[in-house]
């Protein structure tokens, strides 16, 4: 790609600026320098001396080792390739005919901008509507610390034909089905049987199983065997917790019930070409806890990028869970962590991680995958069952019932989404949503002794969401943070499909994605600290014990 020469050309001008900066007179540095008496006169102690020769040391180290990285082969599944029509490719927001097929030209302007890398050029990429695309540049800036965005991997996401992708849009069907129906309710809801039933049938479904059966305890949760223990919802998104001298419990505004949109060709047309602005969505009168696929939708349509782990963070301190055992002050009886190795560290490494997550997963959404959204899919569903067209999609998705009983229900085939606007203007594949997630609990693992402290009063939101109860299962004592914390990633990506704006291969595959990003960042960092560490241990989302 061109891009990659822009690239080159980029770290030559910033040499040539550093060198402006630090040469004669008229660099700039240099000019504001010898403005300074003091500074101008003040001869450098030799101490500082050895100590700016420490700091480039360890930059070029840390430099050197991200360059030894590869940069993977990163596949996308051949469908840009395969329908010169781009069926199977993202392209919201660019002009479309009235059954949703992208303007060729102005897929090429923006294919044009995404292959020369140039700032005038993403200028030119033409529009369907007044609503801008979402950050493409994104994907091309680079980090000071740890590994580049183009050397992180995802596997190569479902193509549009297959049974694969074909399983994921019947859960999403299913899910929006059962978007009002309360997650303790999955057991003996009549609708959430006949979702479990069809998804034990599908060719190739990879959601969560028991005994290789999807059950009313795995039904739409999370990747890891954590998300499977307990009531749905993480404890780190009910449990009352301290920002700083305010006092929260976790009661949010969610959305009333039973109010769907893009549910006709029109508006999901509109919403294709970009065409704003749109409705807002009708918000429930009451405060309550998440209880529903709705709520979590809600949550997750406004919340800040790492809000959520925030609020873990918080709770943890505040509630006295011990310090990771690679922390060079967990045991020090003289001095406690702060700056390093302390709560405002840690704080500040959510934000850290979660941009450099962001920069990571905008690559591959934009310059490797290009993946459509499913309301893109369940357009072309939409049109085949009606007869308009035909597309080449798998069986399983076709004969769905859950397809059949979203007609019943509103005289479309469109997937039903809970937003008026449905997804945002960037690819689905993967999800920024879970790439944050999985940095920012990746850090908090490394942060707090996660494995063995054990939520001991477990709860759960009551029927209406206006109250706590307490969760009695047979599994509550299984409940550690390190439990509740990839409960809580599986949560916050999951929401997102829940509200019909992303596959479950966006989730699973980007939440290794962050965590790749996250431990590549406290790699580099290990080497800046004055502290005698061992390294961070935890369990990684497979399981697997490491240090880093």
């Amino acid at each position: 790609m061109k891009a990659n020469s822009n690239r080159r050309e980029f770290i030559g001008k910033m040499a040539g600026a550093a060198a402006a900066l630090t040469g004669g007179s008229s660099g700039l540095l240099s000019s504001n320098l010898s403005a300074t008496p003091h500074a101008a006169q003040t001869a450098v102690p030799s101490g500082a001396s050895r100590r700016a020769t420490q700091c480039v040391e360890i930059k070029k180290e840390a430099a050197a080792a991200n360059a030894g990285m590869p940069i993977p082969a990163n596949r996308p599944n051949g469908d840009e390739q395969l329908y010169p029509n781009q069926t199977g490719s993202y392209h919201k927001g660019l002009p479309h005919s009235e059954t949703g097929e992208v303007d060729p030209r102005a897929y090429q302007s923006l294919l044009h901008a995404l292959e020369s890398g140039r700032p005038a050029d993403f200028d030119k990429i033409t529009l369907g509507g007044n609503l801008r695309l979402s950050n493409p540049q994104g994907g091309l800036a680079f980090d000071l610390e740890a590994c580049d965005s183009h050397q992180t991997f995802m596997a190569t996401p479902p193509a549009l034909a297959t049974a694969c992708r074909a399983g994921e849009m019947v859960e999403n069907y299913w899910m929006a089905l059962l978007r009002d129906v309360n997650f303790a309710d999955y057991s003996t809801n009549a609708t959430a049987s006949a979702a479990i039933t069809e998804l034990n049938q599908l060719s190739d479904f990879r959601g969560p199983k028991r005994k290789k059966l999807v059950t009313p305890q795995t039904l739409f949760r999370g990747c890891t065997p954590s998300d499977l223990v307990g009531p749905y919802v993480s404890q780190f998104l009910l449990q009352p917790f301290r920002w700083g001298a305010l006092p929260i419990n976790q009661q949010y505004s969610t959305y009333a019930p039973g109010i769907d949109y893009m549910t006709d060709s029109d508006s999901w047309l509109q919403v294709q070409n970009g065409q704003g602005p749109f409705d807002k969505n009708v918000l429930d009168p009451k405060p309550r806890y998440i209880r529903n696929g709705r709520d979590l939708s809600a949550y997750v349509h406004v919340d800040g990028p790492y809000q959520a782990y925030l609020t873990a963070a918080q709770w943890m301190m505040k509630n006295g869970v011990p310090l990771n055992v690679g922390n060079p002050y967990e045991k020090s009886s003289t001095q406690e962590g702060f700056q390093t190795f302390g709560g405002p560290h840690v704080l500040s490494l959510l934000g850290e991680v979660s941009n450099r997550a962001l920069k990571a997963v905008w690559f591959h959404k934009w310059y490797v995958h290009r993946s459509l959204r499913p309301e893109a899919y369940g357009g072309l569903v939409h049109w085949t069952l009606t007869g308009t067209r035909k597309y080449p999609l798998h069986p399983d998705i076709l004969n769905s019932k859950a397809v059949a009983n979203v007609f019943g229900n509103q005289g479309s085939y469109l997937l039903p989404i809970a937003y008026p606007e449905g997804c945002p203007q960037h690819p689905s594949y993967g999800q920024g949503h879970a790439a944050i997630a999985g940095a920012c609990v990746t850090v908090l693992k490394a942060f707090f002794s996660t494995d063995t402290v054990v939520f001991f009063n477990p709860v759960e939101a009551s029927a209406d969401g206006l109250s706590l109860v307490p969760h009695k299962g047979p599994d509550a004592w299984r409940m550690s943070v390190t439990n509740e914390l990839h409960k809580l990633a599986g949560n916050i990506g999951m929401a997102r499909n829940m509200a019909g704006i992303h596959w479950r291969s966006d989730y699973d595959q980007a939440l290794l994605l962050g965590e790749m990003v996250a431990t590549s960042l406290l790699r580099d960092q290990r080497a800046t600290f004055n502290e005698d560490s061992r390294g961070f241990t935890f369990t990684t989302f497979d399981g697997t014990t490491v240090t880093v």
